[in-house]
């Protein structure tokens, strides 16, 4: 299987009162969700949204931070055309690997009929260089930009950055390592953080029975965060060239309750409405640990009303994920 696989921790928020100021625990809320996963998104963490403020608060001050990443399920539908063969992954200790990561997240929202808020954060770039030692993978960054002049220059300060991805065997992703350089700015290093959730929830875990072209498997996650998500990703073997593999992805998420427990305690909304759906084609090369190329995208529309009074939050959102040169 290709490295990444799996899910990441939810993604980012902000809570803010209808009027603007800040509370953690404001009964009606406006809530920025960063999709994701990966993101693409899920729900909020207990960490804010990077948005350049000064209030935001660190999240790893230079060390080397590790989150846990649940086990998927793979099963195969289809098993394909002959012939058929297992895709283990032959990368072996010391292979090198060079390829751009690049995200981009879109999110608007709308407290009851008020005007739509975009809050979408600035894309980044994360040119990579990835080593496979035993126990996992290994990233070293590369000089990571943005179209954001703010945050492209704080990012300068993540060159020669780590990070990298722990897995088990037959190839399941167990851990995913940050390790941004201690001069690193919080902002620049949230917006590290969720380009990593991204590409570890938007990518694909490979079956282990032998499979042929036209193979079609489904990779089922449970994330676990605030808004507790069955997510199902349905991968189809469109085409394989020795170990080069390109994969169609279609994936779904579905709330498995039908509350939002928001972060910091600041209470729980009733989810009215969730639709997120993605599409996309990677390529994987099974002598390498990350996709080669490819684009993966995820979006939908959510809606959540407090309870206590009757405020309803529309949110749409989208995220992209793109591996290349």
């Amino acid at each position: 299987m290709t490295v990444l696989s799996s899910r990441p921790r939810s993604t980012l928020g902000t809570i803010v009162r209808p009027g603007g100021a800040r509370s953690a625990r404001s009964g009606v809320v406006v809530m920025v969700l960063a999709v994701a996963l990966s993101a693409l998104g899920v729900g909020c963490s207990d960490r804010p949204e990077s948005t350049g403020d000064t209030d935001v608060e660190p999240s790893g001050l230079g060390q080397e931070v590790t989150m846990p990443i649940a086990a998927a399920t793979t099963t195969v539908l289809d098993p394909g055309a002959e012939p058929r063969s297992t895709l283990r992954s032959v990368v072996a200790p010391g292979t090198a690997q060079q390829v751009t990561l690049r995200t981009d997240h879109h999110i608007e929202q709308q407290l009851n009929e008020q005007a739509v808020r975009d809050f979408s954060p600035p894309s980044v770039t994360i040119p990579l260089t990835a080593r496979v030692d035993q126990e996992g993978v290994d990233l070293t960054l590369g000089t990571v930009t943005s179209p954001d002049p703010t945050l492209a220059e704080q990012l300068l300060s993540a060159d020669g950055s780590h990070a990298g991805f722990d897995f088990a065997e037959p190839g399941s992703v167990t851990a995913l390592r940050l390790a941004p350089k201690p001069a690193t700015p919080d902002t620049a290093r949230a917006a590290l953080e969720q380009a990593f959730y991204q590409a570890v929830y938007q990518s694909i875990t490979l079956p282990e029975e032998p499979v042929g072209e036209g193979a079609v498997w489904t990779v089922r996650h449970q994330i676990s965060d605030d808004v507790q998500l069955d997510q199902v990703t349905t991968a189809t073997l469109t085409r394989r060239e020795g170990d080069l593999l390109t994969i169609d992805l279609d994936i779904t998420q579905t709330p498995k309750s039908k509350v939002w427990n928001m972060p910091n305690n600041a209470g729980a909304l009733d989810i009215i409405d969730y639709a997120m759906h993605g599409t996309g084609t990677i390529q994987v090369d099974l002598g390498l640990p990350l996709p080669v190329s490819g684009t993966v995208t995820l979006g939908g529309h959510k809606s959540y009303r407090d309870p206590r009074s009757a405020v309803l939050l529309r949110q749409n959102l989208s995220t992209q994920v793109r591996w290349g040169d």
